[in-house]
């Protein structure tokens, strides 16, 4: 608690009589510029620090000022690590999974981070970020970093913020960086866009089978995992997915055919993981060898460049002034006054 400072009669009878100059004032100290504080940010986050990694992605998920300075920062850093996508419907222990691949990178000698997004109420806004209690045993490394992230109504299984927390994460010399989508189900497809790998799991007795001969969860999964393979029907679901993938067009030459895996996450030994880690190593050979790593970074670079610039849009109409707000153009499309398409025609000849 700052204390009250000592009173100074004489000061104060120079400021009540108007004849009398006021008490000098020292001279105002100016703090850091933003350049420097984010430079230093972001060499502590490269040394390690884990407060700093916290501190940058939280300037992405406020969306702050800073941002334009901190991705600048980053960039030159940034490409670095493998990124795996975790995504599958609710239940078949994503973060179990999770947990159990950070040891086993960790067992290596790799710096993992954690990108876990959790779904967020449409009501309050908050998150239970329930991530974390799954992964506590890696809570105390400093090798790891577990950053939980709400949704914020966004679909597709992720936050919109995602792409630039990735980022601040692969910059800090993250060897490997884990993204565990929320697990809405079918059409949580956004990863595969952000990953260099895509983990689809899945489990016995949920219908899973069924559900990934949908639209979608077929083509995302470069990796085909069956968890909590003690179950019964544990075999069935593994011959229905290598059914459903031998309906695919991967029979080429040269074409990833990907593996499906079983595993046990939660036992003590993690039946399945060393074999399912050696299958995300395979995918990385294959990625690297063809090319294919650097077609999906391009691609995934211009989504992020295209969410920006349309991000960047909208803000400028919400500032158009009055006599071209969006609000306006509506009501007249609502009133028969214009149609929506020459409406939009307005709306982009004020933003030239």
């Amino acid at each position: 608690m700052t204390r009250p400072l000592p009173a100074d009669p004489a000061g104060a009878r120079q400021a009540e009589d108007p004849q009398q100059p006021g008490p000098a004032r020292p001279p105002e100290r100016s703090g850091p510029s933003p350049g420097a504080v984010v430079g230093a940010l972001v060499e502590q986050a490269r040394s390690g620090s884990p407060r700093a990694v916290a501190r940058l992605i939280t300037l992405v998920e406020d969306a702050s000022p800073l941002l334009r300075e901190v991705m600048a920062a980053l960039a030159p850093h940034a490409g670095r690590a493998h990124v795996l996508g975790i995504t599958g419907s609710p239940g078949v222990g994503k973060s179990t999974v999770t947990s159990a691949l950070v040891g086993a990178y960790r067992g290596r000698g790799s710096r993992v981070g954690v990108l876990a997004v959790d779904p967020s109420s449409p009501f309050s806004g908050g998150a239970l970020l329930g991530d974390r209690i799954r992964m506590q045993q890696h809570g105390l490394d400093p090798e790891v970093y577990v950053r939980s992230m709400a949704s914020r109504g966004h679909l597709g299984g992720l936050s919109w913020t995602t792409p630039q927390a990735l980022r601040v994460l692969d910059s800090a010399g993250c060897d490997v960086v884990l993204v565990e989508t929320v697990g809405v189900g079918q059409s949580e497809v956004e990863v595969a866009g952000l990953a260099d790998t895509t983990l689809v799991l899945l489990a016995p007795g949920m219908g899973d089978g069924v559900q990934a001969a949908k639209a979608g969860i077929l083509e995302v999964g470069d990796v085909f995992v069956v968890n909590k393979a003690d179950r019964e029907g544990a075999d069935v679901t593994v011959r229905e997915i290598r059914a459903m993938i031998s309906l695919g067009d991967r029979s080429e030459p040269g074409l990833w055919r990907p593996p499906v895996v079983k595993t046990t996450a939660v036992q003590a030994a993690d039946a399945g993981i060393a074999e399912l880690v050696l299958d995300i190593d395979r995918h990385l050979t294959w990625l690297t060898s063809t090319g294919a790593l650097r077609v999906r970074r391009i691609r995934r670079a211009a989504e992020e460049i295209e969410a920006i610039a349309i991000q960047t849009l909208r803000s400028r109409i919400e500032d158009l002034p009055r006599g071209a707000r969006l609000e306006a153009l509506a009501a007249e499309v609502v009133d028969g006054r214009t149609d929506p398409y020459r409406a939009a025609d307005q709306v982009t000849a004020a933003l030239t």
